[in-house]
């Protein structure tokens, strides 16, 4: 069984920097593509950005594209996502996710995702 554990969360102000982590473990990390999502309270889940299986490609949401840079390092079973000029409207909780299906996609849809981590806060303050 996959376990996704996400780390780095917390209370920043407007125009501040946070970098999350996410460990996985049981499972061979290397043949996921790596998906990043959030949720606002009363909102639904939302992508914020993906990352194929070796680090090459990756995709944003609109809304974060140049602010927020997402990576991985297959040795240490880890990624993440490095965010910068962060705003009130980002946040959320933020969740890591595993699609094993990432060899022939790189999906932006949730439903895609088979393995999810319990989330972590990150709270922006203006």
């Amino acid at each position: 069984q996959v376990q996704l554990v996400e780390s780095g969360g917390g209370l920043v102000q407007a125009g501040g920097s946070l970098r999350l982590s996410c460990a996985a473990s049981g499972g061979t990390f290397s043949t996921f593509a790596m998906g990043w999502f959030r949720q606002a309270p009363g909102k639904e889940r939302e992508f914020v950005a993906v990352i194929t299986r070796n680090g090459a490609g990756t995709k944003y949401a609109d809304s974060v594209k140049g602010r927020f840079t997402i990576s991985r390092d297959n040795a240490k079973n880890t990624v993440y996502l490095q965010m910068n000029s962060l705003k009130p409207e980002d946040t959320a909780v933020y969740y890591c996710a595993a699609d094993p299906l990432g060899i022939v996609r790189l999906s932006r849809l949730k439903n895609d995702y088979a393995y999810w981590g319990q989330g972590t806060q990150v709270t922006v303050s203006s």
